[in-house]
C-alpha cells in the first residue's frame, strides 16, 4: 500500500505536465474465443473491433464501441429467395459500453489501460444481398438470432507510432460474460445459456 502511494506521489507530477487527446477512434482484428457454455457447440473465430473513446480526464475514458466474430457457430446454409439461393452465415455481435482507467508512461507515448462495463450480445444469421449497391434488402424469415446482457472486462496498452501521439498501436484483451437466449443457433439449442468470449485483437487508434 506504501509503494502504491509512493507511485503516485512521484507520477502524478509527471502526468499533470503532459497533454492528452481526447477523442479516440480505434480499429483492429483478431480473434474470439467463446467459453462457458458456448464451448461445447462455437468455435474460435476472426473477429473486428470498432470502438470511440471520449478520455475526459487524463487518467479516465469512457468507450463504446462493437466486437464482431465471423463465423463461430459455422453456420453455412441457404435461402430460397425469390432471387435464387442465397447464402446465410452466421454472426457474432458484442456491444460494449463502459469506461477505462489510463496509466499514461513515457510522456504519454505509452499507455496501459484496464476497464469494464455493460455488454449487450446478440447472435444472428443474416443472409447476403444480392443488390447491396442499390439499397434494397431482401428480408429473410428463416434467419435465426438469440441475445442477453452481460457485463465486460479489458486489459492492454499502446505505444504512439509518432512524437504527437496522434497514431497508437496497440494490444488488448476483452473478456465478456453475459446470458443469452433465443433461437437455436447452428448446433446451439434454444436454450438460457451463461456465456463467455475473450476477444483478443491488435489495435491501431487515431486520436486528436
Amino acid at each position: 500500500m506504501k509503494w502504491g502511494i509512493w507511485f503516485l506521489l512521484v507520477s502524478a507530477p509527471l502526468w499533470a505536465q503532459s497533454p492528452y487527446r481526447k477523442h479516440n477512434f480505434t480499429v483492429g482484428g483478431g480473434a474470439a474465443i467463446p467459453g462457458g457454455e458456448l464451448e461445447t457447440y462455437l468455435k474460435s473465430s476472426p473477429a473486428l473491433r470498432v470502438g470511440y473513446g471520449y478520455r475526459f480526464h487524463k487518467l479516465f475514458q469512457v468507450d463504446a464501441g462493437l466486437d464482431v466474430g465471423f463465423g463461430a457457430a459455422r453456420i453455412r446454409d441457404y435461402y430460397d429467395s425469390e432471387f435464387g439461393e442465397l447464402r446465410i452465415r452466421d454472426y457474432q455481435y458484442m456491444l460494449p459500453i463502459g469506461g477505462r482507467v489510463v496509466i499514461p508512461l513515457a510522456d504519454e507515448r505509452v499507455h496501459l489501460y484496464a476497464g469494464g462495463g455493460t455488454a449487450w450480445l446478440k447472435y444472428a444469421e443474416v443472409v447476403r444481398q444480392p443488390f447491396s449497391d442499390s439499397g434494397f434488402r431482401i428480408e429473410c424469415p428463416v434467419c435465426r438470432a438469440r441475445s442477453g446482457w452481460g457485463v465486460y472486462g479489458l486489459g492492454g496498452g499502446s505505444v504512439a507510432l509518432d512524437r504527437y501521439g496522434m497514431f497508437r498501436l496497440g494490444v488488448s484483451a476483452k473478456v465478456y460474460r453475459a446470458t443469452t437466449d433465443g433461437d437455436s443457433f447452428g448446433t446451439l439449442p434454444a436454450i438460457r445459456t451463461r456465456d463467455r468470449w475473450v476477444n483478443l485483437a491488435g489495435e491501431f487508434t487515431i486520436s486528436f
